[in-house]
């Protein structure tokens, strides 16, 4: 027990990732609330781009049970304003602020939460089971927003009066994905490059200005 540490939480190399992935989504969602979008897009993949090392980073570290359990809720945590709170924030302002926009917003967050909490479950009790790393995810993983936002934001630089509708749309069909109880195998290797592969480019095209023009 460390019931008489100084400060709640954990402050090791571990997590540092994940907090610092927070506070970027945070800053994302200060930028959608000013209309500065494509600042908060970048915000979401720099955070994706946190929550895909923070793992590997954590696991250099020998943990106690503790630790680990920690580690599960403050990354989900942290999931849920980065891959929750502003894609749907981003939507409801990009959208005009109308009904639908709002519905499908609240409607996505909910199934984030929903999504993160009982993955929180699942984790727990494999690893209370297993040692090893998990190999399949039950349900499209919430980080996915990180990387299929941004390619939304950039193919839609014809149409950017329906941007709103679009990104209203989007958010329902991840929302969906989220909670069906659909296995969805870990990516090997070669998935892990070509999604770096597919990030870099979204990123690069973000830096360089292309997408949407607002």
């Amino acid at each position: 027990m460390d019931d008489n540490k100084r400060l709640c939480g954990y402050y090791n190399y571990t997590v540092v990732l994940t907090y610092l992935g927070m506070l970027i989504g945070f800053t994302g969602i200060i930028f959608a609330m000013e209309g500065a979008y494509r600042q908060t897009i970048i915000c979401l993949m720099t955070a994706g781009i946190c929550d895909m090392f923070d793992g590997t980073i954590a696991a250099t570290k020998e943990r106690d049970v503790r630790e680990k359990k920690f580690g599960i809720q403050i990354d989900s945590l942290s999931d849920l304003i980065c891959f929750g709170v502003l894609p749907a924030l981003f939507t409801y302002h990009i959208g005009g602020k109308n009904y639908f926009t709002f519905l499908a917003a609240c409607f996505y967050i909910l199934c984030t939460l929903i999504r993160l909490a009982y993955f929180n479950v699942l984790e727990e009790e494999r690893q209370s089971v297993e040692t090893g790393k998990r190999t399949w995810y039950l349900g499209l993983p919430v980080t996915s927003a990180a990387l299929i936002l941004p390619l939304f934001f950039e193919v839609g630089g014809s149409i950017p009066t329906m941007a709103g509708t679009i990104f209203s749309i989007l958010l329902l069909i991840m929302a969906l994905a989220f909670i069906l109880p659909i296995k969805i195998k870990k990516p090997y290797l070669a998935g892990k490059i070509g999604l770096i592969f597919m990030g870099s480019l979204e990123f690069i095209a973000l830096l360089l200005g292309l997408g949407l023009d607002v």
